[in-house]
């Protein structure tokens, strides 16, 4: 753990509990008490199996394939009750009724089929969706979303409208009661008519592009119950494996074209078994358009790193592949 930038040592306890208890230390002991307060609280578990309580080991042992996959539900169990340590000393310094807390997470599930079941690696589990972590298949985007405000939202409901993290900072500012930044267009709209059973007036369609995607498709976009993704094509179709942002990757990314589009009907279809391209072509016109758009806005203002230092030796092959 670092802690101000300093490597803290050794520490003794399980990984989410130390991480829980230092957020409640900070809560208790270093916000300005009669201030509004922001905390970001990131957990190991269960990115990588890290060490859990034996007891909670034991509990999945007879629901495990072996010892290991135990350890990865324990770590789930055990970031359960690290969450709920930290609910719990918000109620008690009677802050909760107004304070929204956002339980999230940043990707789908690895699972065995990233590193193979040999690996004994990834337990996690997409279910019935399609793809996994860097996939940008419901299987990889799709993840959590659990939101607290007991003064505010009525325990209990469920709520199918899908929203992404570009919706927090528009959020947080109307709570706020703060004009959004217009430095640059934002892709967000607030969640607060969700909390009053209304429906989210959503200016831009929900959008997602990443260029390490393991699977072919590197964009997606979602509008109401349809998704279209799209594969990438670039210069003699070569397109380059996942790996760190370097020069080739760089000049591929601004440079790359959409193509091979796929639409889906999540309603009916939540495991995208089921490309409706050719049967819906007037409605993936439609979608097609609208994402050829927004992708080409993202390319022309996406940065660029310096690389003039990048190690050379690092970079991963390319991979040819003909894309049509």
């Amino acid at each position: 753990f670092v802690r101000n930038g300093k490597p803290v040592g050794e520490i003794e306890g399980f990984s989410c509990q130390i991480v829980a208890d230092e957020g409640i230390h900070w809560l208790k002991n270093w916000r300005e008490q009669e201030k509004p307060f922001f905390l970001h609280v990131c957990f190991h578990e269960p990115h990588e199996r890290v060490a859990s309580p034996p007891e909670l080991v034991e509990k999945y042992l007879d629901k495990s394939l072996y010892e290991d996959q135990a350890q990865y539900f324990a770590n789930v169990a055990n970031m359960d009750l690290a969450v709920g340590k930290l609910l719990k000393a918000l109620d008690e310094m009677n802050v909760a009724d107004n304070t929204l807390v956002f339980f999230t997470s940043d990707n789908g599930p690895e699972t065995l089929n990233r590193y193979g079941k040999g690996s004994r690696r990834s337990w996690g589990s997409p279910g019935v969706l399609r793809g996994m972590k860097l996939h940008i298949y419901e299987g990889g985007i799709r993840v959590p979303g659990i939101i607290r405000w007991p003064g505010n939202i009525k325990a209990g409901q469920e709520v199918d409208t899908p929203v992404c993290s570009v919706d927090l900072l528009p959020t947080f500012c109307e709570i706020a009661g703060i004009a959004v930044p217009d430095q640059r267009p934002l892709d967000g709209a607030s969640l607060l008519p969700l909390f009053a059973g209304k429906e989210i007036e959503r200016s831009t369609p929900l959008f997602w592009n990443y260029y390490r995607a393991y699977s072919t498709p590197r964009v997606a976009m979602r509008e109401g119950d349809w998704k279209v993704v799209a594969h990438w094509s670039g210069p003699e179709g070569v397109i380059p494996l996942g790996g760190n942002v370097n020069a080739v990757s760089q000049s591929f990314i601004k440079n790359a074209k959409l193509t091979k589009f796929e639409l889906y009907n999540l309603k009916d279809d939540i495991s995208e078994q089921h490309n409706l391209a050719w049967q819906e072509q007037k409605r993936l016109d439609t979608l097609k358009k609208k994402l050829v758009q927004k992708y080409a806005a993202v390319q022309k203002e996406g940065p660029l790193w310096d690389t003039s230092e990048y190690d050379q030796s690092r970079e991963k092959p390319l991979i040819k592949k003909s894309v049509k």
